[in-house]
């Protein structure tokens, strides 16, 4: 509660008092974020899949964000590998969803041109729910690739289910944007964790040479800062 002055008093009289306990400041922000798919095909994509002596292990899209914190926090470390780690999944994100968004252009014009008929796109009565908690903004952009990749493959089904589109073309359709979501999760594997610097590469370090043969050289212009992906936990000091 905050007590007012008696504005009929002297300036100084009677002031404004604020108890310790009124200026505490608001709690933690806390939301909630679910996603949810109505086909399989992005279930799937989501879980994943556990390597067996048969087939490999997928990643999915937990997969992905679990080992996307682990980049996001090195780049939060100043590690300059970490943030061109994060350029190449920026990029790769970005053509996963140019892939997906061409592939749903063609289903929407191939649904369009069917003027006999009022086709509605497929929907399931028991969507797939799940909650989002993840610590990086790159793993809720994927989330938002997958619900766009749900679409495009419940649009794939429709198509195919009143004959505009045969298996073989259908499959297709689903595999091409199944193996861009793909492509995404597999970059952070890629990633190894160094604990060096932007400092230790400037200064030639044997850490940093190691770091250089284990994944790459580095390109300068992520060393400088130049280069940077679109979203990052901290700005590259050059």
């Amino acid at each position: 509660m905050i007590e007012q002055a008696n504005l009929n008093s002297p300036l100084g009289e009677n002031p404004i008092r604020v108890r310790p306990a009124d200026i505490d400041g608001p709690g933690r922000l806390r939301d909630e974020v679910w996603l949810t798919v109505q086909s399989q095909h992005a279930r799937r994509v989501i879980l994943g899949r556990t390597g067996t002596l048969e087939k490999p292990a997928i990643t999915g899209l937990l997969g992905f964000a679990d080992r996307l914190r682990i980049i996001w926090n090195a780049a939060r470390a100043d590690d300059p590998y970490a943030d061109w780690w994060l350029m190449k999944i920026d990029d790769a994100l970005e053509r996963a969803q140019s892939r997906i968004r061409t592939e749903q252009a063609a289903l929407n014009d191939c649904i369009e041109k069917c003027s006999a008929l009022q086709i509605t796109v497929a929907t399931t009565e028991k969507p797939y729910r799940i909650e989002l908690q993840f610590a990086t903004p790159y793993a809720y952009s994927a989330a938002q690739l997958i619900a766009e990749f749900d679409a495009a493959a419940r649009s794939v089904l429709t198509v195919k289910h009143v004959g505009l589109m045969n298996g073989a073309l259908a499959e297709c359709a689903l595999g091409r944007c199944a193996a861009a979501i793909r492509s995404l999760f597999a970059v952070p594997q890629g990633f190894r964790v160094l604990r060096i610097d932007r400092q230790a590469v400037r200064a030639g370090s044997k850490a940093a040479k190691a770091a250089a043969d284990l994944i790459g050289e580095l390109p300068q212009a992520v060393l400088l800062g130049e280069h940077a992906a679109a979203l990052t936990p901290r700005q590259a000091q050059p």
